[in-house]
């Protein structure tokens, strides 16, 4: 954990949940924009780990491969519960993004991928989640596998390849709603709009 020790102040820190995610509770004070430091607040911290996301694109036909699979916590905010994403993964402990990019371009999707080329980073959602995704794109010309995800972790993922131009309207009309997925597809357009 960075801390500025001047600037911020942590009180105390518990652990409320300990499971496949973790929840942590502290009192903190920081300073403030005015020199001042605030009064002491709590605030709580959904830490899952970090994530990687791999957008997979194929030049020779300017389409992308995406994944669908269900998502339970969507489907209960409304949500139409299969989602089109990015493959994607949680980075576990002692292992670095590029590797798990690639492990999870395999289970997911079938393919292997020469050169990961790294897109950015970004926090989810930084109010409440220590979260921070890594957003890659490689070329699609290797597959070698089905994919479909692991059967040991009850993935059942279609792989599904969309030309670019119709992704860039799935996301206009909410069929693609995942915010890294539209992260990674917007970056793609633009770039390609740049050359």
């Amino acid at each position: 954990m960075t801390e500025l020790p001047d600037k911020v102040k942590i009180i105390s820190e518990t652990r409320e949940y300990d499971g496949f995610f973790k929840i942590d509770k502290a009192v903190i004070q920081y300073e403030k924009f005015n020199g001042e430091m605030s009064p002491e607040i709590t605030r709580l911290n959904f830490n899952r780990g970090d994530s990687v996301g791999v957008l997979l694109y194929n030049k020779d036909n300017d389409s992308i491969i995406l994944v669908k699979q269900f998502r339970y916590p969507a489907y209960v905010n409304n949500g139409p519960g299969w989602l089109l994403e990015l493959v994607a993964g949680m980075i576990d402990k002692g292992k670095d993004a590029i590797s798990i990019a690639r492990s999870e371009l395999m289970e997911e999707a079938g393919y292997e991928a020469d050169e990961l080329k790294y897109l950015c980073q970004f926090y989810v959602s930084p109010g409440g989640s220590s979260e921070k995704v890594y957003l890659y794109i490689a070329d699609c010309h290797r597959k070698v596998s089905q994919g479909g995800g692991k059967e040991s972790e009850n993935e059942d993922i279609q792989v599904l390849e969309i030309p670019l131009t119709k992704a860039m309207e799935m996301i206009k009309n909410g069929e693609i709603c995942d915010a890294k997925t539209i992260i990674a597809i917007q970056w793609l357009w633009i770039e390609l709009k740049r050359h």
